[in-house]
């Protein structure tokens, strides 16, 4: 017979987390390398994060205590050691970190780290099983290798922004989308690749580029453009997926996701009560929907600004209708939904204060990990240190790095 969930969850240690015990070493600064990493840290690795003494991460100088947002933003769950790779000081005792450990991940631009003298058979030297995670702009080499890559370029060279960004008036809005995805897909190798390990006892190289990981990101746009030579701009996607956002009579917005569905609309017309748009020859099947996607989000507008927010809300809950408000950013931080999830967490660090960080969005029954603050620059330097010399000891008979 087979086990219920609740016999499942019975079995599972409430504190053992899939990723306990694995140790991971992070090279990384700004978000492709640390959001990697904090993620596994999140599924309950152990992340060492390599800085160097002067200043660290770069994401840490938005700050004058070089604790500023968007480094606390990448970074809960992750212990700091600050090493001068420019030294042979700090050369040795990276050396020792990554024999001690299962996956390396960096962001460094294409042939840092050969400069480093860590070349592939380097690493395989010092620990056969490394799982050795490279993320690079637009990958180990081509044309494009050697540049400097950031998010706007990698979404501008991916088409990303070509969805995104109206011809006429050129300007970048929204989130980080390369830099996320990229740390996003770069995680899922290296779970493949620890899975893979159990298998086979041998550690290897990943590479991930952001280029390549912001194209995999839009698959839809490609197919469309392959299978029927439609080039998708800006409104096209929301156009096919009947998506709208509003202006409500107290200026506030609103969103509507009607899909493919045709309940969907038939629900959003009950809803609105306009016997006018119900009868409207123009938008009487979708594909008239989808071809005149700009006259109906004008005539929608319309109807939509004769009322509040909160009285559309009313009649498109109660009318089984997909929508949402547009929430700010503390709008989304007190939302009933968001605090039933208990999405943010409120996390104590001793030198800086109470900082929130974002629980994972990934449950697994029975297993639970608070968050731990960002670390202070360099903060667990000895304490890694001496946990080196003590691993070292035994091998050697003395201590094996230098502080």
């Amino acid at each position: 017979m087979a086990a219920t969930a609740q016999e499942m969850n019975a079995d599972c240690n409430s504190t053992a987390l899939p990723l306990a015990g694995v140790k991971v070493l992070e090279l990384g600064t700004m978000i492709t390398a640390p959001y990697s990493a904090m993620t596994l840290a999140e599924l309950g690795a152990s992340v060492i994060k390599v800085e160097n003494p002067e200043g660290g991460d770069p994401f840490r100088g938005a700050s004058s205590d070089r604790y500023g947002p968007n480094f606390i933003a990448y970074n809960h769950s992750k212990r700091s050691i600050t090493l001068d790779l420019k030294t042979a000081e700090g050369l040795d005792a990276l050396e020792k970190l990554i024999a001690a450990t299962d996956v390396l991940v960096e962001n460094y631009r294409s042939g840092v780290m050969e400069k480093f003298g860590l070349t592939s058979d380097r690493l395989r030297d010092l620990n056969a099983r490394l799982i050795h995670c490279s993320i690079t702009g637009f990958g180990a080499d081509g044309p494009y290798s050697g540049r400097p890559a950031y998010d706007a370029v990698a979404s501008a060279l991916s088409g990303i922004y070509g969805l995104a960004v109206d011809p006429q008036d050129p300007r970048l809005v929204g989130i980080t989308v390369a830099d996320n995805v990229t740390g996003l897909y770069a995680a899922n190798g290296i779970l493949a690749a620890l899975y893979q390990r159990e298998r086979s006892g041998r550690g290897r190289r990943i590479e991930i580029n952001m280029l390549e990981s912001a194209i995999a990101f839009s698959p839809d746009a490609f197919a469309h453009y392959d299978q029927t030579g439609v080039r998708y701009g800006p409104s096209s996607r929301v156009a096919a997926s009947q998506c709208f956002a509003f202006n409500c009579a107290d200026g506030k917005l609103l969103t509507v996701h009607l899909s493919l569905q045709a309940k969907f609309w038939n629900n959003l017309l009950a809803a609105l009560g306009n016997e006018d748009l119900a009868a409207d020859p123009r938008f009487q099947d979708r594909s008239q929907r989808v071809a005149r996607y700009d006259e109906l989000r004008t005539t929608l507008a319309d109807i939509f600004k004769s009322q509040t927010r909160v009285h559309w809300m009313a009649r498109l809950d109660a009318g089984d209708v997909p929508f949402a408000p547009i929430h700010t950013i503390p709008e989304v931080m007190e939302d009933a939904q968001v605090t039933h999830l208990d999405t943010f967490e409120k996390t104590y660090h001793p030198h800086k204060g109470h900082v929130t960080t974002i629980r994972s969005p990934i449950r697994l029954a029975g297993s639970v990990r608070a968050n731990a603050a960002p670390p202070a620059l360099g903060e667990h330097t000895a304490e890694i240190m001496k946990e080196l010399r003590a691993e070292a000891a035994p091998a050697t008979g003395k201590g094996g790095v230098r502080d």
